[in-house]
């Protein structure tokens, strides 16, 4: 009986404090590169960059029909991105969502959720297609050899590093993601205002200074709405260090609304009818009349949500001896009406983070 031939193994003796601090490295700039940090190029983050380029190469323009989500969904994650389908679809969700985008990039057919945190149908549910912008803005020149163009996880065909922008989509609809060791919070920005920014800056780079461009484009601008409370000097520190940020509040109105009660007698009230963003809604109303129980905000009778689809209004009815200036007051002295929208301009450049 002969011996069997074993295979000969070459076994590397390594320390485990060098191959867990380079695991971790290459863990980091994987996380850092590939699923966090928005390319300033596009304004997009991986998986919404092959969201886009998928919904093109399956057609689904604005003039297209509808298509189920979940057929896009099975696009990216077969052919670019080799990573989970629920999140490839929180990604589309929330391209079309216009309480998160200020320019949607999906136009969304179905159930996508609500302000009041409301989760989507599922994706076997919905449907979706481009929205025009996305097309004009991201993939008009898609076939003009403008971008580069890599290798897919699996090698078997390619798709664009970064898609070629006409307008800053990192400026217009902001990003936030959280990396290993540093993250990136962006707010958005009113479309309008960016193109009037681009043109001062095109029309004369050399001597555009940052007090030109913030003439044109002065603060950033929210899909919810809210009121931004401007600081002694503007926001001109913000723009200058990439670092700082903006107090926002929802927007109020002092109106006179009939008494639900049996009399029916007229009351004064605050109407809320826009809200911080990325505050949930009914959240909102919940803490407000925790904070009247806990008598952390005196003169509130009521608390209602009177929101329909023609837009949101919340009721905030006042007490007959309630001052309705102090009451506001003493809501904006507190989350959740008002809040702090933190910025930390961190993106990739090319292949590296730069803040």
């Amino acid at each position: 009986m002969t011996d069997m031939m074993q295979p000969s193994v070459d076994v590397e003796q390594l320390s485990l404090r060098d191959y867990a601090e380079k695991a971790y490295l290459d863990y980091s700039m994987y996380v850092i590169l590939d699923r966090a940090l928005p390319h300033i190029g596009d304004g997009l983050k991986p998986v919404q960059r092959r969201i886009v380029y998928a919904m093109s190469e399956l057609g689904l323009k604005a003039s297209a029909k509808y298509k189920k989500s979940a057929r896009t969904v099975g696009d990216v994650i077969g052919k670019f991105h080799p990573h989970g389908d629920q999140s490839v679809y929180d990604a589309l969700v929330r391209m079309a969502q216009d309480f998160s985008m200020s320019a949607q990039l999906v136009d969304g057919h179905g159930n996508f959720g609500s302000l009041d945190a409301d989760p989507p149908a599922a994706m076997r549910y919905t449907e979706c297609r481009l929205r025009g912008f996305a097309e004009a803005m991201l993939l008009a020149d898609i076939d003009a050899d403008a971008v580069d163009f890599a290798e897919t996880f699996d090698g078997s065909q390619t798709e664009p590093s970064v898609l070629p922008a006409r307008l800053p989509n990192l400026l217009i609809n902001g990003s936030t993601g959280i990396a290993v060791g540093m993250a990136t919070s962006i707010p958005p920005h009113n479309m309008r205002e960016v193109a009037a920014a681009l043109k001062a800056y095109a029309s004369d780079p050399e001597n555009c200074s940052l007090d030109d461009v913030l003439a044109v484009m002065p603060a950033p601008d929210f899909p919810t709405g809210g009121e931004i409370v401007f600081p002694e000097g503007g926001f001109r520190e913000m723009y200058r260090t990439g670092r700082g940020g903006v107090t926002l509040r929802g927007t109020t109105s002092i109106e006179t609304v009939k008494n639900g009660g049996a009399r029916g007698s007229n009351r004064e009230a605050i109407v809320i009818s826009s809200i911080p963003y990325q505050t949930n809604k009914a959240a909102l109303c919940e803490q407000i009349a925790d904070l009247v129980n806990a008598r952390a905000v005196e003169g509130v009778a009521d608390v209602r949500d009177e929101s329909d689809r023609d837009g949101m209004r919340v009721v905030i009815e006042l007490r007959r001896s309630a001052d309705a200036e102090f009451v506001r007051e003493q809501l904006y002295a507190r989350p959740p009406l008002q809040t702090r929208v933190s910025g930390n301009g961190v993106g990739r450049v090319g292949r590296a983070p730069k803040g």
